[in-house]
């Protein structure tokens, strides 16, 4: 199963995804590509637990905090994709492996899950 279909399959129950914010500035984690120059990446996570693992040295200052898949869909995903910043999903900087997705294919597979008879 690919990272992002396991991302969606573990998204799919809460409606909610995961990124880090700085407490005092509103900033979101961004971090350097590590496939593509000049390129920015999202870190988000699933669930809230894998994210908050990753409130330590650098992002010691971030939180965890939610954003709905709803408002993902309605507001993100055109900030991101004009902004040309990619998504990691299910972050893990250890990972040689870790995907760096396009908002807009994250999109997409949301909206395949909604679309699907319940």
């Amino acid at each position: 199963m690919s990272q992002l279909q396991l991302f969606i399959d573990n998204s799919k129950k809460s409606q909610i995804i995961w990124g880090l914010q700085d407490s005092k500035t509103d900033d979101w984690v961004v971090c350097d590509s590590a496939e593509f120059d000049e390129t920015d990446v999202m870190p988000l996570w699933s669930d809230e637990a894998a994210a908050k693992a990753y409130c330590t040295d650098e992002w010691a200052g971030y939180q965890p905090v939610s954003i709905s898949v709803e408002d993902y869909l309605e507001h993100w995903v055109s900030d991101l994709n004009y902004d040309g910043v990619l998504l990691g999903l299910n972050w893990k900087v250890e990972d040689e492996s870790a995907v760096e997705t396009d908002p807009i294919d994250v999109a997409k597979a949301f909206a395949d899950l909604e679309s699907l008879p319940h």
